[in-house]
């Protein structure tokens, strides 16, 4: 018996959505496209919500920007659930060695006993300022309208939540729960701590969203992981001694440098789409900074001694060739 084998293309009837099709055009989607453009409800939302009647439940008109088309913020990291997911299991695996090489080697006993206090009392309250991260990108991703925007934020919260969890073991590897109780304290009742607190519970009342995201993920996040982060643990720490607290924040330092990629294609594709939105954006960063220098000045004096000026002063520059790169006028 002879078979003869043939191959045989089957043209798809469709090659995606339509709702695509009319943004795209008729050609295959991309996941990301696929699970994230046009599917923000925006129709038969039945009644507006008791608690704010003046809007409805997805209302753009929750925050004073104002965009043509809600789906311009494109996340340049093409995040939806199963890339996002993807990527953070494998820096989870990553984090995880880094934690069994420091605690198989002892690398934390190469901290002198000062340097080690000096990391539980600037690195524990954060834990607070990383919850609070937490609830504000939350309330992004609720009152947010337009699935390539909430869903990052939506993201972001539950790194946050990361960020918390690896400061908890950090401290628990230094001085087991003393030290997260030391650093609940200090973020309670130590007038180091209170300006950056008050402005965390400031951005929990903050109502409009989208300034919301500015005070927090560009300005506050902006302003504060590089001093902590950047000079501080990965390089005042490793010059004596904390290498080992510097891997075990590596995640933190990782996951920083990709959020910035997010949030400033959503600062600068905003303030592009009109004059109006670029003036209300600069008064936003402008005001969140001021606010932010302050309430870190405290915390560089603790963490810098007689560097805390220069290097306090090194970062804002930064922070503010950043902002105008992006078309703001600081």
């Amino acid at each position: 018996m002879q078979i003869d084998l043939r191959t045989v293309s089957i043209k798809p009837l469709r090659n995606t959505f339509d709702h695509l099709v009319r943004r795209f055009g008729d050609k295959p989607a991309s996941r990301y496209q696929e699970g994230s453009y046009d599917i923000q409800a925006d129709a038969n939302l039945q009644y507006r919500p008791m608690w704010e009647p003046e809007h409805e439940l997805h209302d753009p008109g929750r925050t004073a920007i104002v965009m043509a088309d809600w789906y311009e913020f494109k996340d340049p990291r093409q995040y939806y659930y199963g890339t996002y997911t993807l990527t953070r299991s494998r820096q989870q695996e990553s984090a995880e060695a880094n934690f069994d090489f420091v605690e198989t080697r002892g690398l934390l006993a190469q901290l002198s006993d000062e340097d080690r206090q000096l990391v539980i009392d600037v690195l524990m309250p954060l834990r607070h300022a990383a919850w609070g991260a937490n609830m504000n990108n939350t309330g992004m991703c609720a009152d947010g309208y337009g699935t390539v925007i909430t869903q990052p934020c939506m993201f972001a919260a539950m790194d946050n939540l990361g960020v918390a969890q690896y400061l908890t073991r950090v401290g628990l590897a230094l001085n087991d729960t003393e030290s997260l109780v030391a650093g609940r304290d200090a973020w309670m009742n130590d007038d180091m701590w209170q300006p950056l607190r008050r402005n965390v519970e400031k951005m929990l009342v903050t109502r409009d969203w989208f300034e919301l995201m500015v005070a927090q993920n560009f300005v506050a996040d902006g302003l504060l992981y590089p001093m902590i982060y950047e000079q501080f643990v990965d390089t005042r720490l490793n010059a004596r001694g904390g290498a080992g607290v510097s891997m075990m924040c590596a995640f933190i330092t990782e996951w920083s440098s990709e959020m910035r990629k997010w949030i400033d294609s959503v600062i600068k594709i905003a303030a592009k789409e009109s004059d109006a939105n670029r003036a209300l954006l600069t008064q936003w960063t402008r005001s969140w900074r001021d606010r932010n220098v302050e309430a870190l000045a405290p915390i560089a004096a603790r963490a810098f001694g007689e560097d805390a000026t220069h290097i306090l002063d090194t970062i804002t520059h930064a922070f503010n060739a950043r902002a105008a790169k992006l078309g703001l006028d600081l």
